[in-house]
């Protein structure tokens, strides 16, 4: 039967009957608040996708445009009522594009670019000199402002550019001992990102960690978990990446996650490799033991004493953390547990903030768009920083905030334990 997608893990019928088409998801799709289009929700998404599978179906511009425009942020998962799987769905939906849809050239290009760079840590820290070039030179300030001239024209160089992280020198030992009464054995997932750009998180994650009793092992390999492709539809890849993951790491009591889409894609490889079968079994049993690095902190009651940290803190929904993985409360209660920590909470908080792995880099316009939403709620809290569980949100923030004028602190929450663990010292 020829249909608009092969027989390679299509997206599956039988989740598909499961909408009901109530119209719960409509708003809270960041895309739906953007241009009000059904076939830009998820629930007309899913037509699209019920379309797909029929006979005669061919993979159009038309639909492989508005399915590309989902940024996978999940939050129609969490307002279902149906308990619809939109995420296994959607991201069934994409391989299929990248197998069976005849990109431009440019899209290629762009799309290649952006997975040989982003998750290749070493790639990305040989971009540093010239990250930190651009910072001194003010091109990274300019980008952010949207100024005019060249920038204007080139809207995924600007993009670039503003979310140009300041880098960090700092990087978790190979080992870090417990202190106290040893509660378990963990492996940190380093990351691709998070590594090259965001180490100092890593090095905080493994100082709290060990501070609560766990013996953290933050091994070189792997040196990407696979999300970036994984969520983008580059399956394949993704898969190799997922079996390199469980084969470092499985070998822990848990494995600690500090960045919401690495958690997320992690606990999501039993759906990538389910019809693997030397892997299936592995994932399954590798996905049990995934935690975000507050999960598995909220699982244990402190055992390192908490300093005063004395901040306005507004706190923003990673999507992949609050709505892929349920994590909403863990962070937001060990937070409220520093002492000089007062909790804000912005409005709109389960709608993106438009970073969605690498869809900011391809959508850029509406990508600020989301952004700047994101950032003026935000500064509205009044808060002197913001908590966030993700590097992509981080950036995404950090630079939309100061496009606005006023330029916020992005900490990870584990930055403010570490803060207050060692004041507490």
């Amino acid at each position: 039967m020829a249909t608009a997608f092969d027989e390679i893990r299509p997206p599956s019928a039988g989740v598909i009957a499961d909408c009901v088409h109530c119209g719960f998801c409509l708003p809270t799709c960041p895309t739906y608040s953007l241009w009000g289009e059904e076939m830009d929700s998820p629930r007309g998404r899913i037509v699209l996708m019920s379309e797909g599978l029929e006979e005669g179906s061919e993979l159009s511009r038309t639909m492989v445009t508005h399915l590309d425009r989902c940024l996978g942020c999940m939050a129609c998962v969490t307002a279902c009522p149906s308990g619809v799987r939109y995420d296994e769905l959607i991201e069934d939906a994409r391989p299929q594009i990248e197998r069976n849809f005849d990109r431009t050239a440019r899209e290629r290009l762009v799309r290649r670019l952006v997975f040989e760079a982003f998750t290749h840590p070493r790639r990305l820290r040989a971009l540093a000199p010239a990250v930190a070039i651009g910072r001194a030179l003010g091109l990274t300030s300019a980008a952010r402002r949207r100024r005019g001239g060249l920038l204007a024209r080139l809207p995924r160089l600007r993009t670039l550019l503003a979310l140009s992280p300041p880098g960090s020198s700092e990087h978790p030992p190979q080992t870090t001992e417990a202190r106290g009464a040893r509660r378990g054995r963990v492996a940190l997932l380093q990351g691709c990102v998070q590594r090259a750009f965001f180490g100092d998180v890593n090095a905080a994650t493994a100082r709290v960690l060990a501070a609560e009793g766990f013996e953290v092992h933050a091994p070189a390999a792997p040196r990407c978990c696979g999300a970036l492709q994984m969520h983008a539809g580059d399956d394949e890849p993704a898969r190799e990446l997922a079996r390199q993951t469980i084969a470092a790491l499985e070998g822990h009591d848990w494995i600690v996650v500090n960045a919401a889409g690495c958690g997320s894609a992690m606990k999501d490889y039993p759906h990538l490799l389910r019809d693997d079968p030397g892997w299936a079994g592995r994932a399954e049993r590798f996905a049990g033991r995934v935690r975000d690095v507050t999960e598995l902190l909220a699982e244990h009651e402190p055992a390192a004493r908490r300093g005063e940290v004395r901040l306005r803190l507004a706190y923003h929904d990673a999507c992949h953390l609050a709505h892929a993985q349920s994590v909403r409360a863990q962070p937001r209660d060990l937070l409220r547990a520093v002492p000089g920590v007062e909790l804000l909470e912005p409005r709109d908080w389960e709608i993106c903030c438009g970073s969605a792995g690498i869809w900011n880099l391809v959508n850029p316009e509406p990508a600020a768009e989301l952004g700047r939403r994101k950032a003026r709620n935000l500064l509205d809290t009044g808060a002197e920083a913001v908590a966030a569980g993700n590097p992509g949100c981080a950036l995404q923030i950090a630079a939309q905030t100061e496009a606005l004028g006023r330029s916020l602190p992005v900490l990870h929450p584990v930055e403010i334990l570490d803060m207050s663990i060692r004041a507490g010292a």
